[in-house]
């Protein structure tokens, strides 16, 4: 059987995202500045037989565990600090007639506060992704971050991040999460549910000495 296979006109597998597809892109007084936030384009094919539905996430697997020193002046972050998972999007009940999503179908520019979620059109669903908990302090910025938000990694960090976006296949119509389920709850819930996958990954970086 062949496995799956995703791609993107956005950007190419392994390379560098462009600034169009970012939260925020670098700034050469303030560091960072906002950025296109357009959700990239994506195509999967070979999908296994069975396929009820999809479901999309994408996640940075370079986020720091520690925020102490983040965007600090004078200060940066080490490549071999602890990193975790940090998901910028989850959409679910994407139906199995599809097999590709547009370039800025589910966002174009940053709305402070978040988008509004979780319901997506055609039936779609998304969940709130990881920017609701880095701007839970930050007045002007705090609310829930429904559906694709994208990168903005620190700008003193020393480490390159990936950002993997990957497509599940899933033996369900209606993927098992209800209400405003966070982004990161999604690989759990469709264990059990997934016919196949498939994943491509791009790099991003806010610090001019990083090389993508």
């Amino acid at each position: 059987m062949e496995e799956m296979k995703l791609e993107s006109k956005s950007f190419e597998n392994n390379g560098a995202l462009p600034a169009k597809l970012a939260f925020g892109k670098p700034h050469p007084e303030n560091h960072m500045e906002l950025a296109g936030n357009r959700n990239p384009h994506l195509a999967w094919s070979d999908a296994p037989q069975g396929t009820k539905s999809f479901a999309v996430v994408c996640y940075d697997s370079d986020v720091p565990t520690k925020f102490d020193d983040v965007n600090q002046q004078g200060k940066s972050l080490p490549k071999d600090m602890p990193r975790m998972d940090f998901y910028h999007w989850a959409l679910v009940d994407v139906p199995a007639t599809l097999s590709e999503l547009a370039e800025g179908q589910f966002s174009e520019g940053v709305k402070p506060g978040g988008k509004d979620g979780p319901e997506a059109p055609d039936g779609m669903r998304q969940g709130i992704n990881n920017f609701t908990m880095a701007f839970q302090a930050d007045p002007n910025m705090k609310g829930d971050y429904y559906g694709y938000d994208g990168p903005c990694p620190p700008w003193n960090d020393e480490l390159l991040h990936h950002y993997h976006f990957v497509v599940y296949a899933l033996d369900v119509e209606k993927c098992p999460v209800e209400g405003s389920f966070g982004a990161q709850e999604l690989p759990k819930a469709i264990e059990g549910h997934v016919l196949g996958q498939a994943s491509i990954t791009g790099t991003y970086s806010l610090n001019p000495s990083v090389q993508g």
